[in-house]
């Protein structure tokens, strides 16, 4: 773990490149606008509308970004916004993200999610310049087999739930358009990279999704209630938002670099030894607030959600030279403290927490 990539490696990779982003206005796609803005970048967001109004996108200065709001599936929009911008670099987070909903709404998760990054990738091909892409999926695409296994890069994918499924749709859209439009072969003609980023459960300050466990302690808890929890068994690969984000980047940087050896997938998630029960998490975000206490509401009629689920990162270590600094415990007291700030004091809180993750 030594000679990690440096902020400075990360600015001068990144410095007046052009970004587009597609939802920026999501959790991860806040931290990754905010990242980018400290490396100064030039960045585009596109996305739909925040969904709540005081994540963490509507609280980061408006400067930091040009952002469209429109919607994946309208291509005709997206591959003009693209063009117009014509970027180096594209990160395609826009998603139907949340394995709950995706029983609400299977058809519109799959139509989001894999419809949408067919768009995109079909928008990037026909961009005349060199241009790097990275897709942003999920652990859940693997054929979880709930057993004490870390998961490859070539293990098998499947996807119990819609939204799962719809993840292992989106990396086969990926492989197509690799192999059709940006085969490696022909990198000199097309001037193309594409890869795949599979992050764990990941946690930190802004998020105020519904049926994530994060927002729901601080939410019960502001409301001096008591946490509810469906699956307090249930092992997750718990991460802090800025560890895959930094794999993210460091990935892009790598296809920049050399297209051809960088253009495939890649785990990103916590140490093998380094996975909380959600009950211990929820213990420890109940800690780090100074309050409050939780109660096991499991239903067995409940939609399937998977009860273990670990990644082999050893790819992104010895290939990109990416590894996790923070611990699951410290990923939970560093997410408690941001939550713990004033409101005004929030979006400062988070730049300071990204200088101090990227000196580590």
């Amino acid at each position: 773990m030594e000679n990690l990539v440096t902020k400075d490696q990360l600015a001068t990779a990144f410095h007046d490149k052009r970004v587009f982003l597609t939802g920026h206005t999501g959790f991860k796609g806040s931290w990754l606008s905010a990242c980018l803005h400290t490396l100064g970048a030039l960045v585009k967001g596109y996305a739909l509308a925040p969904e709540y109004p005081n994540g963490l996108f509507s609280l980061l200065p408006g400067n930091i970004m040009d952002s469209v709001e429109a919607d994946i599936r309208d291509k005709d929009r997206l591959t003009h916004e693209l063009r117009a911008f014509s970027p180096d670099v594209i990160f395609h987070l826009a998603a139907q993200p949340l394995v709950r909903r995706s029983y609400e709404i299977p058809a519109e998760t799959f139509s989001v999610n894999v419809a949408g990054t067919a768009n995109l990738l079909e928008a990037a091909a026909s961009l005349p310049g060199k241009c790097s892409i990275v897709v942003i999926t999920t652990d859940k695409v693997y054929e979880n087999k709930e057993q004490h296994i870390l998961y490859k890069e070539e293990d098998t994918l499947g996807g119990y739930d819609p939204y799962s499924a719809s993840k292992a749709c989106t990396e086969l859209v990926v492989n197509s358009f690799r192999n059709s439009f940006f085969n490696a072969s022909a990198v000199g003609k097309h001037h193309k990279a594409i890869a795949v980023a599979r992050a764990g459960n990941v946690i930190g300050g802004g998020d105020w999704s519904d049926s994530r466990i994060v927002p729901d302690i601080v939410r019960a808890l502001q409301n001096h209630e008591t946490v509810s929890v469906r699956s307090p068994s249930a092992v997750r690969p718990w991460q802090h938002v800025l560890e895959p984000l930094t794999g993210y980047l460091q990935l892009a940087m790598k296809l920049d670099q050399d297209p051809a050896r960088f253009s495939k997938a890649y785990n990103f998630g916590p140490l093998p030894d380094d996975h909380l029960t959600v009950r211990e998490l929820v213990e420890t975000a109940i800690e780090c607030l100074g309050e409050g206490g939780w109660k096991d509401t499991s239903d067995p009629a409940q939609p399937h959600e998977a009860g273990l689920l670990k990644l082999d990162i050893s790819r992104a270590g010895r290939e990109l030279n990416w590894f996790p600094k923070l611990d699951a415990q410290s990923a939970v007291e560093w997410t408690m403290r941001w939550y713990r700030q004033p409101t005004d004091k929030q979006v400062a809180f988070t730049f300071k927490q990204i200088e101090d993750y990227l000196a580590l």
